[in-house]
């Protein structure tokens, strides 16, 4: 089969591979898209893969092509996304349910070979199953909109309250609506780029605050009665939206930081008094996964996708590309402010 080879770094090729066959209690798939995460261009760009060649790709979806002996629940035909990660079962924290901290874990297009090719065989319990009126574009959503809804559960999240998403991306599109599905009284996203808070309206959001304005902070508190915000979400990673987090944070609240920050953080004595004196309470978000595997995470997104509730827009898609064209799309990184939106990489022949 032909895929895209990570040869070295910041060499892809496009080559030929070993098709890989099934196993006992595992499905091969047509991959059809193949979305490009944030995790995957450093370790194209920055040797951050563990080994060389290998194929990258953990957020896709496709069609079920052949199942091997022993899998019940998916048949060929059907249309599935992939779960990547691939959690040992044995340890203290799978045994608790606790899959995204497994300790001897293993994962879909970082520690094996990915999705970004013609064909990737995973267990069966990893293929989330999808009605046909979700596009093959949704279907490689999942894996980021699951993402959301963990960062949401981890929250403790409970509707009728004023929630804040730092961040207009991928994932704060996703958790701003998981928000609103699960009955916020106002959501409202914060953002420096005008496109995605655009998006964000599109999407559902209440209200909309653009960061870059010097009075956003007092608008953002106008929005709440001055109470400040009962949940906050940080999505973006960044230095700035962290600060900003613990600021609109009211009495009581619950931050959740689903980003990964790649800076140092230093806070202020005034700054971290924000926390003392708001009594907030503070957690992180790590994957996508939840008891029985792959979690209510990835089953509640194909519900609510097929719904419509949990709505899919144009402009989360950055750009369409071939799969062949892999090279070409990681290289966009490089360039500031060329990738807006996912990059999906497109098998020959799919119909998306």
């Amino acid at each position: 089969m032909k895929a895209a080879v990570v040869c070295a770094n910041e060499d892809v090729r496009y080559q030929e591979v070993e098709e890989p066959g099934v196993l006992p209690g595992t499905v091969k798939v047509k991959v059809r898209v193949s979305g490009i995460c944030g995790s995957d261009v450093p370790r194209v760009l920055h040797n951050g893969v563990h080994f060389y060649p290998i194929v990258l790709g953990h957020e896709f979806s496709g069609d079920v092509v052949e199942v091997g002996e022993g899998v019940k629940r998916v048949r060929e035909g059907d249309r599935v996304s992939g779960a990547p990660l691939l959690p040992c079962m044995r340890c203290e924290e799978c045994q608790r349910g606790d899959f995204s901290l497994c300790r001897n874990y293993s994962f879909i297009g970082s520690r094996q070979q990915g999705s970004n090719a013609e064909y990737v065989v995973i267990p069966e319990q990893n293929a989330v199953v999808f009605d046909e009126s979700i596009s093959y574009e949704q279907g490689a959503m999942f894996e980021p909109a699951a993402v959301a809804l963990h960062g949401v559960l981890q929250n403790d999240y409970k509707g009728g309250g004023c929630v804040a998403v730092l961040g207009g991306g991928t994932i704060g599109a996703f958790t701003m609506q998981w928000a609103g599905i699960f009955g916020a009284r106002k959501t409202v996203v914060f953002d420096i780029s005008p496109e995605r808070l655009e998006l964000s309206r599109r999407l559902g959001a209440d209200e909309v605050v653009n960061t870059s304005s010097e009075d956003y902070m007092e608008k953002a508190m106008e929005l709440t009665g001055g109470r400040g915000f009962d949940y906050v979400f940080e999505t973006a990673g960044q230095t700035a939206t962290m600060y900003m987090a613990y600021r609109l944070a009211g009495n009581h609240s619950r931050i959740c930081f689903i980003g990964t920050p790649h800076e140092p953080l230093a806070f202020s004595p005034e700054l971290w008094e924000q926390m003392n004196r708001k009594e907030f309470r503070m957690t992180g978000s790590w994957m996508s996964y939840s008891a029985p595997f792959p979690g209510q995470e990835w089953t509640l997104t194909a519900h609510y996708f097929a719904s419509g509730q949990l709505k899919f827009d144009e402009g989360l898609i950055g750009r369409r590309m071939k799969m062949s064209q892999a090279q070409e799309a990681f290289q966009l990184f490089k360039v500031p402010g060329a990738v807006k939106g996912k990059i999906l990489l497109v098998n020959e022949e799919t119909d998306v």
